[in-house]
C-alpha cells in the first residue's frame, strides 16, 4: 500500500505521474481533516513559499521533501522546532544551472535576444547591428563559491577571463578571495550572484553595491530576494549599469515589473534546473528521501539545521 503525501505546488505531468506511481498524493488544498491529522510526508518544489500555517495543521508530519536546492521558502525554524526533517536535492542540478548561467551571460554580453529580434524584424536589410561586448578578458566576480559558483568558475576559465570571489569563508580554490561583495563589485566587470537566499542575504545586491559595480553587468542565478530590484531598475535606467541577466525574481512569476520594459535585461523564467534530465534526477532524489524517512531511515540529503 502506497504511503500518503500532501503535495504543495505543481509538477509537470510526467513528473506528477512518477510521484503518483509511488505515493498516494493529495494536493494541500484538497486534503481532508483525516489526512491532515495522519499524513507524515509533504512534497514541494523550491520555488514555492510553504506557509507555516499549513504545517501547523499537519500534526503528524515527519518530513518535508523539496525538489530543488533552495529551502528559503520553508519555515525552517518552525520545522526544526518540531523535529520535522527537511530534505533538498543538491548536486544533481548543478550542471544544468551552470549551463543556463553561461548562456545568460553570453546572451547579455553579445545581446543574442536583441540580435535575434533585429534579424526577425528585417532591420538587418537597413542597418548593421551595433557592436557588443566580448566575454574573453573580462574580470568576473562571483558572490558565493558553493557548488554553482565553483561550477560557473570552472566553465568560464575556458573563455580566458580572470576570476575572483567573495563568500562567508575563504575556500580552498585557485581563485582570488575578496573580503566583501562590495569590494568585489568595485574591481570586476561582471558580477555573478550564486549565494544562498534567505534573510541573511536579502537585498545583498543593493544600490551601494550596484554603484560600486559601475559600468558593469549583473547575473543572478541565486534567489530573487538577494537583489533589490528597485535599485537594479534605477541602476539600469540611469546608465550606471550596462546590463543584467536574471533567472530569479523577488516575486515569481514576474509580472508588471518595470524591469520588463528594459532592453538591456535578459530574462529566464526560473529555469536553471529546467531540463528533462535534471528534473527527473531531482525528483528521483526527492522521492528517495521520502521513502527513506517514512521507512524509518535517515534522509539521504537532509538540510542542515540553520539559525
Amino acid at each position: 500500500m502506497k504511503k500518503q503525501l500532501v503535495q504543495f505546488g505543481f509538477f509537470t505531468a510526467e513528473l506528477q505521474q512518477q510521484i503518483d506511481s509511488e505515493f498516494d498524493c493529495v494536493k494541500a488544498e484538497l486534503a481532508d481533516a483525516g489526512l491532515r491529522a495522519t499524513v507524515q510526508g509533504l512534497i514541494t518544489r523550491s520555488n514555492y513559499q510553504l506557509p507555516q500555517a499549513l504545517l501547523e495543521g499537519l500534526p503528524a508530519l515527519r518530513v518535508i521533501a523539496t525538489s530543488g536546492v533552495g529551502f528559503d521558502g520553508i519555515p525552517m525554524p518552525y520545522a526544526q522546532q518540531r523535529g520535522i526533517v527537511v530534505t533538498n536535492t543538491p548536486g544533481v542540478l548543478d550542471a544544468a544551472v551552470c549551463e543556463l548561467g553561461v548562456g545568460l551571460l553570453l546572451s547579455m554580453l553579445r545581446e543574442i535576444p536583441q540580435s535575434d529580434r533585429f534579424v526577425r524584424d528585417g532591420a538587418w536589410a537597413q542597418s548593421v547591428y551595433p557592436l557588443t561586448s566580448s566575454l574573453s578578458g573580462k574580470r568576473i566576480g562571483i558572490i558565493g563559491l558553493g557548488r554553482i559558483g565553483k561550477g560557473m568558475a570552472a566553465r568560464l576559465e575556458a573563455f580566458g577571463v580572470s576570476l575572483a570571489y567573495s563568500g562567508r569563508r575563504q575556500e580552498e580554490s585557485p581563485y582570488r578571495h575578496v573580503a566583501s561583495p562590495l569590494a568585489l563589485a568595485q574591481e570586476v566587470d561582471v558580477l555573478l550572484v550564486c549565494c544562498k537566499g534567505g534573510e541573511q542575504t536579502r537585498h545583498l545586491v543593493n544600490a551601494a553595491l550596484l554603484e560600486a559595480l559601475g559600468k558593469g553587468w549583473l547575473v543572478n542565478l541565486s534567489r530573487g530576494s538577494v537583489v533589490d530590484e528597485a535599485a537594479l531598475f534605477e541602476a539600469l535606467t540611469q546608465g550606471s549599469l550596462r546590463g543584467a541577466a536574471l533567472d530569479v525574481y523577488e516575486q515569481e512569476p514576474l509580472v508588471d515589473s518595470p524591469l520588463l520594459r528594459l532592453k538591456n535585461v535578459v530574462f529566464s523564467p526560473h529555469a536553471g534546473s529546467a531540463t528533462v534530465e535534471t528534473r527527473v534526477a531531482m525528483l528521483r532524489l526527492t522521492l528517495d528521501n521520502l521513502h527513506a524517512v517514512l521507512g524509518g531511515n535517515g534522509a539521504l540529503t537532509p538540510v542542515q539545521a540553520v539559525g
